[in-house]
């Protein structure tokens, strides 16, 4: 027989099996599992330039001078002389932030003698927008006039203000003032002039757009919090990630350093700063204006619980490993204590009494707090064992989450998740940076879980193509399909899973260290990634119990390319449906509901699809976007048409 024959005949065999008709059987009379109102949130972490040139609105770079270059982000204008500049370095100023700039000013004019800032990548300015400038000044005499330019990249004034420096008795003054932005600019830079006679000293210097997050000021950038807030997320974890660990001890993320006046936290540098040498980033450094009070405000903000991460006294093991003796742990359990304090106590405690003056005298109602990020080994179980014995005899209230490694599998998994399940550990987080294909391969993970016990928070999560997709490119709607997919796995045992969140979150289109994420932003503009589309189409759709759902018997885990998974919602009285279909060819098929007969006639779907698998959401250009349209209800089913690399979310009152 012909062998083309033969395989055109195979071909058409296939297709039109392929064609059938697959018919979903939801049924909405067995509620099962309930869904966590945590299922979905979001993980923080400052990688990609997110926080300080992200997220926090501050436009000035080394606004304090405390960089290890401390003139880095700053040029200086104009012919000077010895000692007109200087770096002064005082402790007994400031302990936390002991750099400061003294400048002699030699009867000069405007224009003559200043200082540049360039911004994070340059400064996003819009006109309109009023700037809220500040900085921390000391002189002895009056004759000193300082003039404020925001010049934009072509070297034209948009924005200008000044003041005289008004002489004190020695003591610090803090100068604000405001201006409006005439046009906007991506890549505007702020120039101060000092125009007269004397000296003067100069800290903090500071520029925030003055629309924050709800106008707050000196808050977070706006539009990024409002990518957060229309996710509605269940919980926000913070402040990471490897960025809790740090290179060494010293750089670990410290919680106490991080609250009080921005003045004095003290500023470190950014562990990402170095760690990949294809993507450099010398000027990454760590201000803390966005600290753990922020992050429990930003949680409260947007309707999440907050997760915090603490240090377990481990160093990053792939970095240094520098571990703290067990006989000197007690001060970092310490700091798991009074961080309860601090977001729960009373306003009279120790630590109640700094979230109260710093404005919020009530608690911010935390509940669960993390041990360690990606740590392992037989070191780690023994610091887990001591935090764990020491928390839950002060705080049995507070939920615990210990890591799992860094590896959803192999022999440090296995040891890990065994321990801690003997441990009771409230929660086990587990990793997964994987291939698309990984990902369809276990949308099935937990169906054979222990149904009793600790629970799963797939802490950190993403799809990743290869190494020949670079920077945004790696945000694909393929791996953001594939991630649909593995989803339906964690809904479906949600009696298993009771968090997710996919990482990292922000990445600066000019200055990322690593990719693929969530949402990509540049100095004023932000875009929903296809996988950010999928987690908050997830996160909105979550309902309140799980469903059954079953096609041939058998729940929908890959075959024939098709994924899918059902939920009831008590509270909107809605059943939800999602159908995920990871092929390159639409699939006919029909929704068929049992148990309810007051089904509603027309029900709501919203598709995320394209015909592309490798298209990617971009700041200008997004085709990638959720889609939704009405579909009849008839005699308890729904007629679907499943798109190519689709992920199709269906609504039925009732």
């Amino acid at each position: 027989m012909n062998k083309l024959f033969v395989s055109c005949c195979l071909s058409l065999l296939a297709t039109a099996a392929f064609s059938q008709q697959k018919t979903f059987i939801v049924n909405a009379s067995r509620p099962g599992a309930p869904v966590q109102p945590t299922m979905y949130g979001v993980f923080f972490e400052d990688i990609n330039m997110g926080a300080d040139g992200g997220i926090y609105a501050e436009l000035v770079k080394n606004r304090s001078f405390e960089f290890n270059n401390p003139l880095m982000g700053w040029t200086v204008n104009g012919k000077k002389e010895e000692g007109d500049l200087l770096v002064l370095n005082s402790h007994t100023y400031n302990k936390a932030n002991p750099n400061f700039l003294r400048l002699k000013v030699h009867n000069r004019r405007k224009g003559e003698w200043g200082l540049t800032n360039e911004g994070f990548r340059g400064m996003g300015i819009r006109a309109g927008v009023s700037y809220q400038l500040s900085m921390m000044y000391r002189t002895a005499k009056p004759g000193i006039t300082i003039h404020a330019e925001l010049m934009n990249a072509k070297g034209k004034v948009i924005g200008h203000t000044a003041f005289d420096a008004a002489p004190g008795t020695g003591d610090w003054q803090t100068k604000a003032l405001s201006f409006t932005a005439a046009e906007q600019d991506t890549s505007a830079k702020l120039t101060l002039w000092l125009e007269g006679n004397g000296t003067i000293d100069l800290d903090m210097i500071s520029l925030f757009p003055g629309d924050t997050w709800k106008n707050r000021p000196k808050g977070l950038r706006a539009d990024m919090v409002q990518m957060l807030a229309d996710m509605k997320p269940g919980f926000i974890r913070f402040p990471g990630g490897c960025i809790v660990e740090g290179r060494d001890l010293a750089n670990r993320f410290q919680w106490k350093k991080t609250v009080g006046p921005v003045e004095n936290r003290e500023l470190i540098i950014n562990r990402w700063n170095t760690e990949f040498n294809h993507r450099l980033t010398p000027d990454y450094y760590q201000s803390f204006g966005l600290g753990f009070f922020e992050y429990f405000q930003l949680a409260e903000d947007i309707g999440a619980a907050p997760l915090p991460i603490l240090n377990c006294g481990m160093a990053c093991q792939f970095n240094t490993a520098e571990l703290v003796p067990m006989e000197d742990l007690q001060p970092y359990i310490q700091d798991a204590i009074d961080l309860v304090e601090f977001a729960n106590g009373p306003a009279t405690s120790t630590w109640g009494k700094v979230r109260a003056d710093m404005g919020h005298p009530e608690p911010f109602h935390l509940t669960m707090l993390g041990v360690g990020n990606e740590n392992w080994g037989p070191q780690y179980i023994e610091r887990a064992r001591a935090f764990a014995a020491a928390l839950k005899a002060k705080h049995p209230e507070i939920k615990l989450v210990f890591s799992s490694g860094t590896d959803p599998n192999g022999a440090r998994f296995d040891f890990l998740n065994d321990t801690l399940r003997k441990m009771n550990a409230d929660f086990i987080d587990e990793h997964y940076y994987r291939s698309p294909e990984w990902f369809l391969a276990n949308a099935a993970r937990y169906d054979n879980y222990p149904r009793n016990g600790s629970k799963v928070f797939a802490g950190e999560y993403a799809a990743h193509e290869d190494k020949n997709f670079v920077g945004s490119d790696r945000n694909t709607l393929r791996a953001a399909i594939a991630e649909a997919a593995f989803l339906t796995g964690l809904e479906r045992n949600a009696d298993v899973v009771h968090m997710a969140s996919y990482a990292p979150l922000f990445a600066s289109a000019e200055a990322w260290q690593w990719a693929p994420d969530l949402i990509w932003v540049n100095n004023l503009q932000v875009v929903g990634t296809p996988s950010y589309q999928v987690q908050k189409l997830y996160s909105l759709n979550k309902g309140t119990h799980v469903l059954p759902l079953l096609s041939a018997n058998k729940p929908v885990t890959g075959q024939d390319s098709l994924y899918a998974s059902a939920v009831i919602d008590e509270q909107k009285k809605e059943i939800i449906v999602k159908v995920v279909n990871v092929s390159q060819q639409a699939v006919t098929g029909k929704i068929q509901l049992q148990g309810k007969n007051n089904l509603s006639k027309t029900a709501t779907l919203t598709t995320l699809a394209g015909n592309d698998p490798v298209a990617v959401n971009r700041f200008n250009n997004q085709p990638v976007a959720p889609v939704e349209t009405a579909v009849a209800v008839n005699k308890q089913s729904v007629a679907l048409t499943l798109a190519p690399n689709s992920l199709q979310v269906l609504r039925i009152k009732y």
